[in-house]
Parts: C-alpha cells; sequence; structure tokens
C-alpha cells in the first residue's frame, strides 16, 4: 500500500473513469480525507492477520492517485515484477524502482526479472495492470475489459511473457459510457468470482467469461448496476497469516450486498471492510485498487 502525500481527484484521468466525481473540496482537504481513510483500511487489514507493508508517497513530482499502486506494478509468484503502461501522465511517475529494491534487498522477497511493458506508452497504448486485467493466477488466465487504458496488443505482450490466457470483452456502465478497468466489475478469487456480467455488451464474449469462470470452478456471485457503482466488484481475496481467507472491500460495498450474498462470502473466509467514501469519489477507485498483492517469494534465509 502506498500511504498518499498529495491525493487528489486526478483531472487526467476523469474523462475516462465514470466513477471519478467532480471534485467539491480543495487538494489539501481532499488529502486531509483521504489519509484517515488510508490508514483505517491498512489497520483493518492487520487486524484480520494480513500481512501490510506501507510505503510512503513521495511529495515530488505529484502523484495524486499514488494510493492505486495495483494499476504500474505486478508481483508473480515466480519471481518476476511486471511494470505497465498508464494512460495518465502524470501517473507514470508512479513506478517506483525504489519499492522492488526495499522489497528486494530490505524484506527478502525474490526477485528473478523485471518485465517493463512501459515502452508501449510511446505508441499510445496501455495496460494497468491488475486494474486493466483481473488475474486467476491459479488457471492463468487475465480476463480484460478493453478501454482507453487496456489494449489488446499489451494485452498479448503480457500473455506471451508470463504465460497467460487472455479473456477479453468489452464493457459499458448503465448509462453505456465504456467501464475503464475490469477490477471495477469483476473478482476472482480460489473458489467465488464476482461480476456484473450485465455490463459485457456482446452475448458471445458474456458467454465466453461466464463460461470460463465456470470451467475453472468457480461459484458465482452476481452484481446488479447498482453494487457495480457502489464499488462492489472492487474487492479482493487475500489469505491471513493463520491460512483463512479474507474477503477486503469498501465498506460502501459491503452494504451494497444482499444478505444472502454476504453470507456467501461469511462462509468462505473473513471480510474485511473500510469506510473509504472520500477516495472513492475523489478519484473513482476502491479498496481493491489500493492493493498490489505481493506473490513474490521469500528468499531463503541463510544462517
Amino acid at each position: 500500500m502506498i500511504r498518499p502525500k498529495r491525493f487528489q481527484s486526478n483531472p487526467q484521468t476523469a474523462d475516462s473513469n465514470n466513477f471519478q466525481a467532480e471534485p467539491d473540496a480543495s487538494p489539501a482537504e481532499q488529502q486531509e480525507a483521504a489519509l484517515p481513510e488510508f490508514e483505517g483500511l491498512a489497520t483493518a487489514l492487520r487486524d484480520a492477520g494480513i500481512d501490510v507493508i506501507v510505503f510512503d508517497d513521495t511529495r515530488e513530482p505529484h502523484t495524486p492517485d499514488s494510493v492505486f499502486p495495483n494499476n504500474w506494478v505486478s508481483f508473480h509468484a515466480d519471481g518476476t515484477v511486471v511494470l505497465y503502461p498508464m494512460e495518465a501522465e502524470n501517473r507514470r511517475s508512479e513506478r517506483r524502482p525504489d519499492i522492488i529494491e526495499h522489497l528486494h534487498a530490505e524484506l527478502g522477497f525474490q526477485v528473478r526479472e523485471v518485465v517493463d511493458l512501459s515502452h508501449h506508452e510511446a505508441d499510445g497504448h496501455f495496460l494497468e495492470a491488475t486494474g486493466s486485467m483481473v488475474l486467476d493466477r491459479v488457471n492463468h488466465i487475465a480476463y480484460a475489459c478493453l478501454s482507453s487504458r487496456t489494449h489488446l496488443d499489451v494485452l498479448g505482450e503480457f500473455a506471451q511473457r508470463m504465460n497467460y490466457e487472455v479473456v477479453a470483452f468489452e464493457a459499458v456502465d448503465r448509462e453505456g459510457v465504456p467501464i475503464y478497468h475490469t477490477n471495477v466489475l469483476m473478482n476472482v478469487g480460489e473458489t467465488l468470482a464476482v461480476i456484473c456480467s450485465d455490463a459485457i455488451t456482446r452475448e458471445d464474449q458474456r458467454k465466453a467469461v461466464l463460461e470460463s469462470l465456470e470451467s475453472t470452478g468457480h461459484e458465482m456471485i452476481s452484481l446488479d448496476f447498482g453494487q457495480l457503482e457502489a464499488f462492489a466488484g472492487n474487492m479482493l481475496e487475500l489469505r491471513a497469516e493463520d491460512g483463512v481467507n479474507v474477503f477486503a472491500m469498501s465498506q460502501r460495498a459491503w452494504d451494497s450486498l444482499h444478505p444472502e450474498q454476504q453470507a456467501r462470502f461469511e462462509s468462505n473466509g473473513r471480510v474485511v471492510t473500510a469506510a473509504i467514501d472520500d477516495i472513492e469519489d475523489s478519484a473513482g477507485g476502491s479498496v481493491r485498487c489500493m492493493l498490489a498483492e505481493i506473490h513474490l517469494p521469500r528468499l531463503p534465509v541463510t544462517a
């Protein structure tokens, strides 16, 4: 997680993110509101048994969306780190080699290779990591909603380099506006998959996504557009230190779920929620966006 220093609604992302509201507070007020929400989420995760590693953002260059690290990096179990091309110019400075180096040198994570896809920015093509893709890491399937931030050629390079199958589709919100990131409409966990399939515009693509999820043994929880707008799709399944699965989502997302849906989560693991309304409203992202999960192996401990 990245602790924000100058969080605010990013004007460079507003055109493509229909979840991002027009700010009614100053940048300083937005930062003041976001910081305790960030700390509240980090504390809730730690209390649930999640090992949370927090890095501080830098004041310069100004990166208003740095609280969402999952858009610039992904960490993989074979020791690979992937860096991604990002649409907004002021988000590209979020890519921080010092964080990767600290994870390796100070915290003992193995970094075998760094795959840098950011060269695609020169061609105006983008792939914003696990925002653009929802990864089924067990079955090596990348679900991807195509948008101005998610392009097929970059998806293809990711798939080839990381040995993933791509299931791509087009999706819109209830107003017919293209959905900017895949992780606001679906999440794939160990046994549960959450998806607003009504957002997928083409019937053949919707069928392909649902059949893929079914063939990999996932039980599906269907979201409606109201729940999509409450960021119920923007959740992440984690593993606590005691081995229990943890479902992390915002309080707004949890409150939007029906009791029977909530019961299915509670029967499959531990639910962690935090109220992050200001972050959600100002930046158009939620809990999943705030978490860059680390799948890197640990280096062996030497005597």
